[in-house]
């Protein structure tokens, strides 16, 4: 790679579930090229081993990322971002720690806003718990604040708009998954790329269409 590597890293499991999202999301042809812009031909046809170890740096999400909005443009990427963020927890991610318990009769009997009290912060404690990734949630009346304070997306860029797209995927699916099929509406208020101090995701808690 041209960057240097952060030292900062996810496990190998969740790069190679990223990687797979992107394949099924691009297709075959589409990944490669993508693999290829971003200088990592190390994966094309290589992904990541299945396991825990945390080897997948930042610099190899920011560098994907920052490809894919190269090819496809800031608003085609931040479509394709939202939609990799999806893949990648409905095909692997609502598996992990504090989040597997989620699909239990118990929980899915639950009302809406004991779901979303217990279902926000747990999507944060997946990724403090495995990963160099820091976030935290803050819950207000009607909205949580979902904080990236350290941020793969982010890492060693500069973007005139923000570009945390892709975790604003995976917590569209994760609401989705945890809330029985509702969608919610997602702010990115502020983004390290575009000049702030941590990326913040507001959250509402109303769904959309009620």
């Amino acid at each position: 790679m041209a960057k240097p590597l952060s030292g900062l890293s996810y496990p190998n499991k969740m790069g190679r579930l990223y990687l797979m999202a992107l394949e099924e999301v691009l297709g075959k042809n589409g990944i490669n090229t993508v693999l290829r812009l971003a200088d990592l031909p190390q994966f094309i046809d290589h992904y990541p081993p299945d396991n825990l170890d945390k080897q997948f740096d930042f610099v190899y999400i920011s560098a994907l990322n920052d490809a894919i909005e190269t090819i496809y443009g800031v608003r085609g990427g931040r479509g394709l971002e939202q939609r990799v963020g999806r893949r990648l927890f409905s095909e692997g991610l609502r598996n992990f720690g504090a989040l597997s318990g989620a699909g239990d009769l118990a929980f899915k009997v639950l009302p809406l806003n004991t779901k979303l009290k217990i279902g926000v912060p747990a999507i944060a404690r997946v990724f403090n718990a495995i990963t160099d990734q820091i976030s935290n949630v803050y819950e207000y009346e009607d909205y949580f604040i979902y904080t990236l304070e350290r941020c793969s997306m982010c890492w060693e860029r500069t973007s005139d708009q923000p570009c945390c797209h892709t975790a604003v995927g995976i917590i569209h699916e994760a609401l989705r998954w945890l809330s029985g099929g509702l969608e919610f509406k997602i702010d990115i208020l502020s983004c390290m790329a575009n000049g702030g101090d941590m990326g913040r995701l507001k959250i509402y808690k109303k769904p959309l269409g009620e």
